[in-house]
């Protein structure tokens, strides 16, 4: 039986099993186009049979001591450990990932199952003073009960484990919901790790599925308390529209429009580095990446020289391959979506320094400059190797046309005084900002999240724990109070 083969099922109640819908979920390699596995997708009732699996195992894991609940995390490190080439080959295989960018998929996987077992002993309570004489108010973090997760195809494995462990790690149950075209990286993947560690039948679920056969049933059923999802910004509005008619609370990890800044007096060869990789790492569908290079005219020829000759080298090609740079986007209509922008984009009056061709889901980098305030490829997310080269005078026009878009997810400055790049990062509507570094980077213990249309709520860390719980006033009346009647 072959990797994808294994792991094609919807995992409920401990149980791998087809669903029982009308017609199939097709796992294709986006490279090659070969069919990797077919699920039949499940249904409103075996939605139901997750939730209520989940609800039903949860009260037993809440109760469960922390420290032990921490031991299934040590065992998946080395579950992981076990399986890491099929793992590093599923990636590539299913998602168009490149060895470097699986390799990078596979630390961070581990960085936050680590950070995991931590999370199990950081739901801390707290004794408030009361002015009621004799008595004590207790506050508790209690697990929310069940968690509803909604996962991408970019780097479905990460971001899949990424709110499934600290969940787990509280003491919460999970359904998970992967990505239709990452149903094995972002679904079965992630419960065949955690059945093999020992978590207890139930807890987590996956279900293959698409809301064309369910609608809003994941999202409305009345068991989860929290819905964390990672996606488009069209589709986080709609959850949280949903959820909070439910009164659902929301984490949202959306979209992005980042820009890499580069000021007068930065390393330019250094900037150039840090741009490529922030434009064009996993062929651009990052919601990190920096969509807009914004470049001071001081320094714009040199940077444009050597930014264009560092694209132009980028390799094509095979994901399979370690020289190449760019894979495949995920399907063929994204691919459609990126031409079609860039179309657009040069209609409007814009210029290719870099015009890639598109070959089936190869899509090769293009280099945009001169563009309009108004043109697409500079205010919506471009979930694809194409990029926005705009030249800035001061520090001034480089914080308005930074802010100057309707997302606010990551960001880099560049520049030979840091405390001055500290300033201009304070000025930028963005959630998170690095200097002198590129826009793409995640880490366990710091909040992650955006402002604007990049989504609600942060990951990571204590945030987690703000997430994943919820905090409940029990107070003990030590003497007698006096009432009023």
């Amino acid at each position: 039986m072959s990797f994808f083969d294994e792991l094609a099922y919807q995992y409920i109640d401990g149980e791998w099993r087809s669903g029982s819908g009308s017609w199939d979920i097709v796992d294709f390699n986006p490279f090659n186009g070969e069919k990797l596995a077919s699920i039949t997708v499940a249904t409103v009732d075996e939605i139901d049979q997750a939730y209520r699996a989940a609800e039903r195992a949860q009260e037993a894991w809440g109760a469960t001591n922390p420290y032990t609940r921490r031991l299934v995390f040590e065992r998946a490190l080395r579950v992981i450990d076990e399986r890491e080439r099929e793992i590093a080959a599923a990636i590539t295989a299913e998602v168009g990932g490149t060895q470097t960018k699986a390799a990078f998929e596979l630390h961070l996987v581990r960085e936050f199952l680590r950070e995991a077992i931590q999370l199990a002993l950081r739901a801390e309570g707290r004794i408030l003073p009361s002015p009621v004489d004799g008595k004590e108010n207790r506050l508790y973090r209690l697990p929310v009960g069940v968690v509803g997760v909604i996962s991408p195809f970019n780097f479905p494995f990460l971001l899949s484990v990424k709110s499934v462990a600290p969940a787990l790690a509280l003491g919460n149950a999970v359904v998970l919901k992967p990505h239709q075209n990452t149903p094995v990286c972002g679904g079965g993947l992630v419960a065949k790790i955690f059945e093999t560690a020992g978590l207890p039948a139930g807890l987590l679920n996956v279900v293959v599925t698409d809301i064309a056969e369910i609608g809003d049933a994941l999202i409305e059923h009345p068991v989860p308390k929290v819905i964390s999802f990672t996606g488009s910004e069209k589709v986080g509005r709609h959850v949280a529209t949903v959820a909070a008619s439910h009164f659902k609370r929301t984490v949202l990890e959306l979209g992005g429009n980042s820009a890499l800044v580069v000021l007068d007096d930065a390393d330019v060869d250094y900037a150039v580095d840090a741009a490529v990789f922030s434009r064009f790492v996993h062929q651009g569908q990052v919601c990190m990446a920096a969509n807009r290079v914004l470049v001071d005219r001081a320094v714009e020829r040199e940077f444009t020289e050597k930014f264009v000759a560092k694209v132009e080298s980028l390799k094509v090609g095979d994901p399979s391959d370690p020289a190449t740079h760019i894979g495949p986007l995920i399907n063929e209509g994204q691919a459609e979506a990126i031409a079609a922008l860039v179309e657009r984009a040069v209609a409007d009056g814009g210029t290719a320094l870099v015009r890639g061709t598109v070959r089936g889901t190869l899509v090769a980098p293009t280099v945009l400059t001169g563009l309009p305030e108004g043109s697409a490829a500079l205010n919506q997310e471009m979930f694809g190797p194409v990029v926005a080269l705009v030249p800035f005078d001061g520090d001034e026009e480089a914080v308005r046309i930074t802010n100057a878009s309707p997302y606010g997810l990551s960001g880099a400055v560049h520049t030979g005084d840091v405390e001055r790049g500290v300033r201009f990062a304070k000025r930028v509507v963005t959630g998170m900002i690095h200097i002198n570094d590129g826009t793409v980077h995640d880490e366990p213990i710091v909040p992650f999240g955006g402002e604007k249309g990049s989504g609600v709520g942060r990951l990571n860390g204590d945030a987690m724990v703000e997430s994943f719980t919820t905090t409940k006033w029990i107070s003990i009346q030590h003497g007698r109070s006096q009432f009023p009647f």
